[in-house]
């Protein structure tokens, strides 16, 4: 009897339990949108890019699972008009890097990201993959070759699928930013300059430089930069050009990207 008692209880228990929309949790992924002087966007690209093999539970990971299905939601949807894409990434997955790379490049809803900390590796894509790219002074950007962890077949097609690989992201860089692809490939190959890999660190001012980035800034300027590609976008009278408070250097040639990765995914 009294088990019976306490099995309806727990029943009632579990009828209370308030349905909770997995829409609601989404800042609780990193992902908000806000209400500002126009309703934008904001996702979050932070720790490493996780592809098809699930990382440990220690490392922080941005699910492309997750990403792409916002993304599409962000392009459809009428009320959100521009979207700000905040990096602060190691790299990894090669694939799903560029994945979600590609998506941004081709929304219509006006883009704009900002690195922090780092946007190393297939982090560079995905930053040049914004409609105007900002960088703060203290951040880094890694750029090296296309390297597998795990099993690898020593037989000339495997190098070869590699080398293709590496067009894509030298491809995809430079359509998408103004460094040119030989300087680009110069800085993925330079060597003595990381300790255990080949490639090339570029601190914000010099990403900026090289011509990977647009501008040095911080949040307001990147914020500030969308809000007038959205009024250009809506057919305001204001300039969409980078607004001059961003204070960054002039545009000139450079860049690259990379990754680290799990498994035996290739990763940048």
């Amino acid at each position: 009897m009294q088990q019976n008692e306490k099995n309806h209880q727990d029943e009632q228990e579990t009828e209370d339990i308030p349905y909770t929309d997995p829409a609601k949790d989404i800042p609780a992924a990193g992902s908000v949108t806000t209400g500002g002087k126009h309703l934008i966007h904001c996702l979050t690209i932070i720790g490493q890019v996780e592809g098809h093999y699930i990382l440990p539970p220690q490392n922080k990971s941005t699910k492309y699972e997750h990403v792409i299905p916002q993304l599409v939601a962000i392009e459809e949807n009428q009320d959100i008009k521009g979207l700000l894409v905040i990096l602060n990434t190691v790299g990894g997955d090669v694939e799903a890097g560029l994945a979600i790379a590609e998506l941004i490049a081709g929304m219509k809803t006006p883009t704009v990201s900002l690195v922090l900390g780092g946007g190393h590796s297939i982090g560079v894509p995905l930053a040049v993959s914004a409609s105007r790219s900002f960088i703060v002074p203290s951040a880094t950007m890694t750029i090296h070759p296309v390297r597998m962890n795990g099993l690898v077949l020593g037989v000339p097609q495997s190098f070869s699928y590699f080398d293709k690989m590496q067009d894509r992201i030298v491809r995809f860089v430079t359509e998408n930013s103004n460094i040119s692809e030989a300087r680009f490939r110069e800085l993925m190959m330079k060597t003595g300059e990381l300790a255990m890999d080949v490639g090339t660190t570029l601190g914000g001012e010099a990403a900026v430089e090289e011509g990977l980035i647009d501008r040095l800034g911080g949040l307001s300027d990147a914020i500030e930069c969308l809000y007038s590609l959205i009024e250009e976008r809506e057919g305001g009278e204001k300039d969409a050009a980078l607004p001059d408070a961003a204070g960054g250097a002039a545009l000139s040639a450079g860049g690259a990207a990379d990754g680290a990765a799990a498994g035996e995914r290739p990763a940048l």
